[in-house]
């Protein structure tokens, strides 16, 4: 198993399996955490024998967003340049969500880009944005809306309410719904089934459903970031609500 610091990589046949590892702090994201994601990703996509990617989170959440004491002493700009959730969208090959605990706001507009969700049993999806007074600006809402529909994506990114499992597989947001402790495996099916099928075959049709589906979608994500850049780079720690963030470690 690969150690870039703040994430850990396995390598297993065709299937590479990243996992975000600041479980102490509910594996909020950092900017090192993000280069680490990135570093990682382009080697798999240099590599040959990598054809799915299986994201997942140490401990007992998948990712809480951005690390609330980094937003605090540095602002949202701490996080300026990157973007993990088009990484993911122009990695080449199917990206499989693996979620468990807190998927919150940045950890939400990551999990959304993935091309199949598997959620355990204890998954609950939040944005917090709007309560803390940022705009997302990784594409949660170029993405979301697309797929449980405008007035549910609405009801979640201005209330910032808890959205768990079950009801996210009502609502069409994941693919399937498994105990916590078949998380993994259940991926590591999915990446399997994917493997069985022709040689390379999967990453041309991952392109050749994101391109029908989503030729609208480049012109929103644009949309959001040119707003987002205005609103969330223009914020200074004193101007952000931390009082709804619970814990305190994250926020994003």
């Amino acid at each position: 198993m690969g150690d870039y610091g703040t994430i850990e990589v396995a390598h297993e046949k065709g299937i590479a399996i990243i996992a975000f590892n600041r479980p102490d702090t509910m594996n909020s994201i950092i900017p090192q955490m993000l280069e680490d994601f990135d570093t990682a990703m382009a080697e798999f996509a240099d590599d040959p024998e990598v054809e799915v990617v299986i994201l997942s989170g140490r401990g007992k959440n998948f990712c809480a967003g951005l690390d609330v004491g980094m937003l605090k002493s540095e602002g949202a700009g701490a996080i300026a340049g990157f973007n993990p959730a088009q990484t993911i969208a122009n990695w080449p090959g199917p990206v499989i969500a693996a979620v468990q605990g807190a998927v919150a706001t940045g950890g939400f507009e990551i999990t959304v880009a993935c091309d199949l969700i598997i959620a355990a049993e204890s998954a609950r999806f939040l944005d917090t944005h709007s309560r803390v007074g940022l705009l997302p600006g990784w594409g949660l809402s170029a993405r979301l809306h697309r797929a449980i529909g405008i007035y549910r994506a609405k009801e979640l990114e201005l209330t910032g309410r808890p959205l768990h499992a079950r009801e996210a597989s009502d609502w069409g947001l994941v693919n399937r719904v498994v105990p916590d402790r078949e998380l993994l495996d259940t991926a590591r099916s999915m990446a399997r089934m994917i493997l069985d099928g022709a040689p390379r075959i999967a990453a041309p049709t991952k392109a050749l459903i994101d391109g029908n589906s989503m030729r609208t979608l480049e012109g929103a994500l644009e949309f959001e970031r040119q707003n987002a850049e205005h609103v969330n780079l223009g914020a200074s720690p004193a101007d952000l609500n931390f009082a709804h963030v619970g814990s305190g470690k994250s926020s994003k």
